[in-house]
């Protein structure tokens, strides 16, 4: 049983980033370090305003290249602007201030950044920061929406405390949004098995409940079904993910259905399974439910309240076994004995495809964890032992076998 690790999802990608002169400048300073640690090759082009903001030297330290921010003095090349706009798989601009988006969107080209952003080929993603007023002014909104209209993509700004001290919308997305963003982007620009195929996941756990304040369910946080979401997106998948309750906020770009119980799972998977070509089933789905739920809180006090536990539906099996059927079917098995056993037996039983599986006694790589260590086994009987790793990583492998049984 070998061991594999995937590159990661940026690895050797080639981003611009076009810094723009807002007080929210620092943020992309999280956002170029983040790119760079994930093996992108980063270049920086700033306006002339934001070098009031952040100072080029930082951006140089993090991305270990010459920043570029003028077409007339300290240029290594004659030509920045084309050799910028050419080296970019895809650009994106952060923040994007109100007048950086006017100049776009009406076509004139007064700076590096802007010159750039109109020479360049590659997707352009606009992330907006600014007051409240400005973002909201109809001149702002009429220039959104014709870039958009034009092709050019956003990453809308959130609402919260913006810089000037107030509270409402303008505030820059959130860095980790910024790079999901892009990882999608990217993945629809390759040429690869799950390009333009329609996947279907479920993620989390579920929760049955016995009366309005008490429920059975796990310690899914949904980190692994998540972690194949934004994977299986990054490789340009059509995705929707059936969510559990949890806290984490799932991957940009990717359709996401809440539900809670194991039937409202069921339901939205059922919903959906015709139009898949893939279904991955990482949610902890809850084995069973109470067969009544109390109207009302019950008391402490007396003898406790007698439980009939009644199965769920086996979500799984049945998108395995129904038809049309995906064309891969993908399952879990978290155990805490005989490992490769339980799982080859869930493998067959349930008539899947490929099955994940993990030791949760295991330290690090059970429910919750950042990481995993996980055996994966195909139809075909082949077994493949990961060592444990970021749930990420374990992710594209996951895809990578995927995509060889779709082959």
């Amino acid at each position: 049983m070998a061991d594999s690790c995937s590159d990661q999802l940026l690895q050797g990608r080639r981003i611009v980033v076009a810094v723009t002169g807002g007080i929210a400048a620092y943020k992309a300073c999280t956002l170029v370090s983040r790119l760079v640690q994930e093996g992108a090759e980063v270049r920086v082009a700033m306006t002339e305003s934001a070098r009031q903001f952040v100072g080029p030297i930082v951006f140089r330290a993090l991305t270990n290249y010459p920043v570029s921010s003028s077409m007339w003095e300290d240029v290594p090349d004659a030509y920045e602007h084309i050799s910028l706009a050419r080296f970019a798989e895809v650009l994106v601009v952060v923040p994007a201030t109100a007048n950086t988006m006017a100049k776009v969107a009406a076509g004139l080209c007064d700076d590096l950044v802007s010159t750039t952003i109109v020479a360049t080929t590659a997707p352009v993603v606009f992330a907006p920061a600014m007051n409240a007023e400005m973002w909201n002014n109809p001149i702002t909104q009429a220039n959104v929406a014709r870039l958009r209209e034009v092709g050019y993509h956003f990453v809308m700004p959130e609402e919260g405390h913006l810089g000037c001290g107030e509270v409402g919308p303008g505030r820059l997305a959130d860095p980790e949004t910024i790079r999901q963003h892009l990882i999608r982007l990217l993945g629809e620009q390759e040429d690869g098995p799950l390009r333009g195929k329609r996947v279907l996941i479920t993620a989390g756990p579920t929760r049955e409940w016995l009366d309005p304040v008490r429920f059975i369910s796990n310690p899914s946080t949904g980190k692994m079904g998540l972690a194949l979401a934004e994977a299986a997106a990054a490789r340009g998948a059509l995705v929707t993910l059936v969510l559990g309750p949890t806290e984490l906020a799932p991957p940009a770009g990717v359709e996401t259905v809440r539900v809670e119980t194991a039937a409202d799972m069921r339901q939205a998977v059922q919903e959906r399974r015709a139009e898949m070509d893939l279904f991955i089933g990482a949610a902890a789905v809850s084995d069973w439910r109470p067969e009544t739920q109390s109207a009302h809180k019950q008391k402490k006090g007396g003898e406790a309240p007698e439980i009939k536990l009644l199965p769920t539906a086996d979500i799984i099996a049945e998108v395995a076994a129904g038809s049309p059927r995906p064309l891969v079917v993908v399952g879990f098995a978290a155990e805490s004995q005989d490992l490769e056993a339980q799982a080859r037996a869930k493998l067959e039983r349930k008539g899947l495809d490929l099955i994940v599986a993990n030791d949760i006694t295991q330290p690090g790589a059970g429910f919750a964890s950042d990481s995993n260590e996980v055996l994966i086994i195909d139809r075909n009987g082949r077994a493949e032992q990961l060592s444990r790793r970021p749930k990420r990583e374990v992710a594209r492998r996951v895809l990578e076998r995927v995509e060889e049984l779709m082959a």
